[in-house]
């Protein structure tokens, strides 16, 4: 509490350089010798000393509200430190696998708004190659991925959905291999359709009769919804309204397991990050739902 705008506030405060000694905790001869400099500093004398006590000059009393306002301004910036420290500021930088982005993120985001209003977002969404590479560069504080990631950071596992086979008339495995129906399937970057079509070869003495192949999860979904054909899309693209039939390609038996897993993932720094953190947990809980 020895610094030079506290040393005037309390010197004109007290007028009496004893009582503002003890407040400032030091020996009069060193509060005088302080007041020296001070006043040295400004080529001012701001005090007139007499045995009635300190009484401001003209220059003093300017030097003192000088003094007043850049303690009343530093108490307001420690204010607003406290509230930056106790409250989610600053932008939050996302990358997420676009299956992720369309269908469960957006009430992650809805929650995350609410609760922090001066939290800014931005969103990037892709395959999990861009993903890894917007992490990599520096364009996103945390990734969303899908199936199996050798990041070497941070990750956390989100959940594991269930594969379905969907579609308007077939409502069992057994029928997969006697319809004339095409295979409506999606490509990307990522391995899921090679995931699928190693199911399938073992699953299966033969290609489907028929195939048609889209660049999009979402054009995949909504040609078997229409009933131009069957597809396998998991479980977090169906919201439970579509007026289909939904085969699993998971059970207790090994062999017809197919699922797929959702990672958060991220450099440990960026976790730190209180706006991240805040995020996080708020992922974790709608991730629980879903289990």
């Amino acid at each position: 509490m020895s610094n030079e705008e506290m040393i005037i506030k309390i010197l004109a405060e007290e007028g009496n350089m004893r009582k503002a000694s003890e407040r400032l905790f030091l020996s009069q001869p060193a509060l005088s010798q302080r007041l020296q400099s001070i006043e040295k500093e400004w080529g001012q004398q701001l005090f007139i000393r007499s045995q009635k006590g300190l009484t401001p000059t003209p220059a003093g009393e300017l030097v003192i509200s000088y003094a007043n306002e850049m303690l009343q301004r530093k108490e307001e910036v420690f204010e607003v430190l406290h509230t930056l420290t106790s409250k989610v500021h600053g932008t939050l930088k996302i990358a997420c696998a676009s299956i992720i982005g369309q269908n469960w993120l957006p009430k992650v985001l809805k929650d995350f708004v609410t609760l922090y209003p001066q939290a800014k977002i931005q969103l990037i969404t892709g395959w999990s190659s861009e993903i890894t590479r917007a992490l990599y560069e520096g364009e996103a504080h945390i990734g969303i991925v899908r199936g199996h990631t050798d990041w070497k950071g941070k990750k956390i596992h989100l959940f594991r959905d269930t594969l379905y086979l969907v579609d308007k008339e077939i409502d069992s495995l057994e029928q997969v291999m006697e319809t004339e129906r095409p295979f409506i399937q999606f490509k990307s970057d990522s391995n899921y359709y090679e995931e699928i079509q190693q199911w399938w070869q073992k699953h299966f003495a033969s290609n489907p009769k028929r195939q048609i192949t889209v660049d999009q999860i979402e054009t995949c979904k909504q040609m078997a919804v229409n009933g131009i054909g069957y597809a396998i899309l998991p479980s977090i693209t169906l919201n439970g309204t579509e007026d289909v039939h939904t085969v699993a390609l998971a059970s207790n038996a090994e062999e017809l397991e197919l699922t797929r897993d959702t990672w958060l993932i991220g450099y440990d720094s960026a976790f730190e990050l209180r706006q991240v953190s805040a995020f996080v947990e708020i992922v974790q809980k709608h991730a629980a739902l879903l289990e």
